[in-house]
This record gives structure tokens, sequence and C-alpha cells, in this order.
């Protein structure tokens, strides 16, 4: 009993689940109100929920950018524990405002309020995390699989998806639980005090074109997907699609599964392919499927495309992984806490980006958004060639199959 408490897993599958009723609920929750102010017409209302997401993600989005820096330093000084327990308390608080929403028929501003305390309380966010290729990661992949195909039939059990959200919120309360009372975490690490050997003072070496490339190439390929993901979310409700909550929650566990074979594509075929051709596999996974993804009429497309993703979660945890081993280990926090930083700037501008453009094309060619997506992520493509010519891979071990590679993945994401 007492080493099952010490693990993290069954917190990552309780959120994961609870997570995936939740984006269900609160996307059909948004789309529906709108649909209701646009008079029924689908264009308006692709429009209204468009921009509704761009002011909740932005708000989401960049006040989480201050709280993680905040979390981290407590983290720092009171332990780890503190980055489960507060993010899941703001997890809940935002599916309490969403189920207010949904009871007393509120405004649509209401959600905003949630987003701003999601962001505050460090806005975890389980589906925009990079894979990290162990076990912790497969059992999130699992559950949201496994949370994707309730969800949808879960919706009808109560008006407007009301059970929906009670679930949710039940899971993540059990997961808050389990964390604030049950899960053991190591004590501080103290860097400060004594007991620990002292990090050498001397003057560490930093390859900074070799970082600039990894963060750019990270960097493009977050620009293409974060955004256009947000979008097809809305995109599969309108017609032709118009899917219903069960299909929703199809086309969410497709997502998820995305984890799955992307963990498992790592584990065959990174001996046989190294680093760079893993990550230009992922990189040209995700833009063809995306690229068919815009003339998704019918149902089989959507997961045809999906299908064509299955190594679409390959490339962010790999470049993290490279990062890692041409950085000195006391540059570690340092270098990707920019990273991080970098990241969800470019995630708010993607979101800006794709938001914006969306609505535009709803009267000629709504798949437009998902061209461009594959345009910018295959941008990526040339950093990551430009590091292969100058050799950064001199010396890098597999992704997977040494210990010492398996302890450089869990400290590409800190």
């Amino acid at each position: 009993m007492g080493g099952f408490l010490t693990l993290v897993e069954p917190v990552v599958i309780i959120n994961t689940v609870g997570t995936s009723f939740y984006d269900t609920a609160f996307m059909l929750a948004v789309y529906n109100r709108t649909l209701e102010q646009a008079g029924g017409q689908s264009d308006r209302a692709q429009a209204l929920s468009s921009h509704f997401l761009l002011l909740h993600s932005c708000l989401a989005s960049l006040l989480s950018l201050v709280s993680t820096v905040l979390l981290g330093r407590l983290a720092d000084r009171r332990g780890p524990r503190l980055l489960l327990v507060v993010p899941q308390v703001g997890a809940v608080l935002r599916k309490c405002f969403l189920l207010a929403f949904v009871v007393f028929r509120l405004p649509l501003a209401v959600l905003y309020a949630g987003a701003v305390v999601h962001g505050l309380s460090g806005g975890s966010r389980e589906e925009r995390r990079s894979l990290k290729l162990n076990v912790v990661d497969f059992c999130s992949g699992v559950a949201g699989v496994v949370g994707g195909l309730l969800s949808g039939f879960v919706y009808h059990w109560g008006q407007s998806g009301v059970a929906l959200v009670v679930m949710s919120m039940a899971l993540c309360v059990g997961g808050l639980l389990y964390s604030a009372l049950l899960l053991s975490s190591p004590a501080p690490s103290g860097r400060e005090g004594a007991g620990g050997p002292a990090l050498s003072q001397g003057p560490v070496w930093l390859d900074r074109r070799g970082v600039a490339l990894h963060f750019a190439a990270m960097a493009l390929f977050v620009l293409g997907m974060s955004g256009a993901e947000n979008v097809m979310t809305l995109y599969v409700l309108k017609p032709p699609l118009s899917w219903s909550s069960v299909w929703v929650g199809y086309g969410r566990a497709a997502t998820s599964a995305m984890y799955l074979t992307s963990f498992l594509g790592v584990l065959v075929l990174s001996r046989p392919l190294g680093d760079t051709a893993l990550v230009l596999l992922g990189i040209v996974s995700n833009c063809t499927g995306m690229a068919i993804m815009a003339f998704a009429t019918r149902d089989w497309v959507y997961f045809f495309a999906r299908g064509i993703m299955m190594f679409a979660c390959i490339p962010m945890p790999t470049l993290r992984a490279q990062l890692s081993k041409i950085l000195d280990a006391q540059l570690y926090g340092r270098v990707f806490g920019w990273l991080q930083s970098t990241l969800a700037v470019t995630e708010v501008l993607s979101t800006v980006l794709f938001t914006s453009i969306y609505p535009l094309t709803l009267g000629w060619f709504s798949g437009l958004s998902f061209l461009l997506s594959c345009a910018i992520s295959y941008l990526s493509v040339l950093p990551i060639l430009y590091l292969n010519c100058r050799g950064t891979r001199q010396g890098y071990l597999p992704i997977a199959g040494t210990d010492q590679a398996q302890h450089t993945i869990n400290n590409a994401d800190p």
C-alpha cells in the first residue's frame, strides 16, 4: 500500500478522464449557447465561439505564465506536492463555473472567470503536456481514450451535460484529495541547505546556437499545431460533419490515441531511425494529417487523418531530450524555464492567429486553417536539419533503450 501511495499514475488517470469529460461538456455548452445567440445560423455561431475561445485561451495561458514561475519557487521550498495540488484546485473551481453556467444559464462571460482562476492556479492543461515517453504518459493516453469514448454517452444522461460536468468534478476532486492527503512526495530539495553536494560555481559553457535552434524548432511546431487543434474542436460541430456529443467523444478519444501510438512508435523505431529521423517522422505525420483534415467532409476522413497523425506527439519530447543532452546539468532549470515561457507565449500567438483567421474562411473554405497549420509546422524541419548538419547529434544516445537515455528523457521536461 505504501508503494502505491508514491505513484502519480492514479492522479494522471483520474484527472485525464475528468478533463476529457470537462472538455466535451465545455465545448458543447459554448457552441450551443452561441448557436442560440446566432438564431441557429451555424457560421455565425462558429464565429462567436471562435472569438470566445480566443479570449478564454489567452486569459488562461497568460495568467498561467506568471503563476507557474511563482508556484515553481514555492515548490522548491515546500515540496513538489504543491505543483500537483494547486493546479487541481484551480481545475475543480473551473468546473464549478461551468456547472453554474449550464444549470443557471448564466452569460458566457462567467466562463472567463473560470479561465482566470484556472490560469492563476498554474493552468495545467493535460492535453497540452508533451509526452515524456514513460508509463505516466502511457496511462494518460489510455485514460484519454476511455474518457473520450465515455464522455459523449454521459453527456446525454443529464440536461445540457450537467451529469458530465458533475462526474468531471467528482473525478477531479478525487484526484485532488489523493494528491493532498495520500500521495507521498519527497522533501524539498533544499538547494541552500546542508547535506547535499554543492554545484560547481565555475563558468558553464552553453551552446547558444544549438539552444536557439532547438527553441526555434519547437516554437514553430507548436505555433502551427496548437491553434489548429483549438479550431478543430469547432470545425467538427458545424456542417458537413455536425457531430453530436457521442461523435465529439469519439474524436477526443482518437486524439488521445495519438499519445499511445507515438509512445509505441518511439519504443519500436528509436533504435533503427535515431533522434533526427524520429522527429522528422513525427512532423510529417502531423502535417500530412492536418492537410487531409482540411478536406474532411465525412466522418471517416477525419478519423483517417487522425490515423495518419499517429506519430504527431513524437517531436516535442524528442527535441526536449536532445536539448537536455547539450546542456550542463546546472543550466537545466534556467534553460527549460526559458523554454516553457517561450512555448506558452507561442501557444497564445497560435491561438490568436488561428481563431482570428478561421471565422474569415467559413464562407468559402473553412479547412484553410489546417493547411496553414501544415505549412507552419513544416518550417520546423529547417532548424532540425541544420542541427543535424552541425553535428550536434554526435554521441547522442537513442531515446529509448538505455538507462542513460531514459534518465535524459526524464530530465527533458522538469
